[in-house]
């Protein structure tokens, strides 16, 4: 008994501003042709049920969650990974204050916070806080409490904005502890 070879789709997708030519079963993910077919692994393999947000990529410049979509489906579509955000050796303004914030823990989430955010700002120039948490409650991180996360989106949206990109000495430092006499004068 000989087992039935699977159908093969042959697509040039648009990824990242370039076309790509890929060859791969019809059944499988965008998550699958961009990590095993096109080498972009940026793109993490999460929960592949749609519920973790790891996944994330920009199809038309919304979100979606690549575990969920078949690859099969975009064709004369953009796609953007994020490996698309950097420009040269210029990192995309919100890799940027991820960095400078230390808004990434173990990373893995990263990439598909990222992309989310990127769609928001793209969407919103000026969000509030929250908006930005609605925006990126879809992608879950066990590292963090989310609050260097948003900060950074805050602060990348400013820079995107040509405001002053400086991150707030409280993002860095942390807030100035209390004092110990009970904040008299000392007299």
């Amino acid at each position: 008994m000989s087992e039935r070879p699977a159908s093969l789709t042959t697509l040039v997708l648009e990824v990242n501003g370039e076309a790509r030519a890929a060859a791969f079963p019809t059944h499988h993910t965008l998550l699958e042709v961009l990590r095993e077919e096109l080498g972009l692994t940026g793109t993490k393999h999460g929960c592949e049920l749609g519920e973790c947000g790891t996944c994330t990529v920009l199809v038309d410049g919304r979100p979606v969650l690549s575990c969920l979509v078949l690859a099969a489906g975009m064709d004369g579509h953009r796609i953007e990974t994020v490996e698309g955000m950097q420009r040269g050796n210029d990192l995309h303004p919100l890799q940027a204050a991820f960095a400078d914030l230390g808004a990434a823990q173990c990373g893995y989430c990263t990439p598909g916070l990222l992309m989310t955010a990127q769609a928001l700002l793209a969407e919103n120039p000026a969000p509030n806080r929250e908006t930005i948490r609605q925006a990126l409650a879809g992608n879950l991180c066990r590292c963090t409490g989310y609050h260097k996360i948003v900060e950074a989106v805050e602060l990348a949206a400013a820079r995107l904005r040509g405001e002053d990109g400086a991150p707030p000495r409280e993002a860095l430092y942390g807030s100035p502890l209390p004092s110990l006499d009970g904040g008299g004068d000392g007299g």
